[in-house]
């Protein structure tokens, strides 16, 4: 396992998603990496003050971004494991959010850092189940209880644009 490359950068270098894409120069760019025991996926993150609710409080929507794209990671990082492939190998693995779930547990301070911890619950499949925790410091302030599935995300895009399949994408 690779803990010194964050998995966005070795899977999806040019990758645009504003929560996690290294492309994406207005994005947050979150850095995910297997911890040191490989037994989950982490990241940590210092939110902007633009990301404020109430004041000195973090907006609840920019927690629930955390959790969509750290837990798609983390999905992603277990399907290639999973394989006995390196991340970021061929062919490319993809997944998306099926379902996203957050509970605020206690209100999120502005101004520390923010520590995320995600696994996948039960077996690693098509659809997938992620347990992801939200700590400000020490403190646990949110959960997220996610469904993702794995999928051919050319072909999913075709298929939302209502078009033809592109070679090389399933149908």
């Amino acid at each position: 396992m690779d803990h010194d490359h964050a998995l966005q950068d070795l899977c999806m270098p040019g990758g645009i998603c504003y929560g996690c894409g290294p492309s994406n120069a207005d994005g947050i760019q979150i850095k995910s990496y297997w911890d040191a025991g490989g037994k989950c996926v982490i990241a940590t993150v210092d939110p902007d003050r633009k990301y404020t609710s109430w004041p000195g409080l973090v907006y609840g929507g920019f927690l629930a971004m955390l959790v969509d794209c750290h837990s798609n990671w983390t999905v992603m990082a277990y399907h290639y494991r999973a394989e006995g492939r390196a991340p970021g190998s061929l062919p490319k693995i993809g997944c998306v959010t099926g379902q996203l779930s957050i509970r605020y547990l206690k209100p999120t301070p502005m101004g520390v850092p923010l520590h995320l911890s995600a696994w996948v619950e039960g077996d690693v499949a098509r659809k997938s189940r992620v347990i992801c925790e939200i700590r400000a410091g020490d403190e646990l302030t949110a959960v997220g209880d996610s469904i993702f599935f794995r999928v051919d995300t050319g072909a999913l895009a075709d298929q939302a644009h209502k078009r033809a399949p592109q070679e090389g994408h399933r149908a």
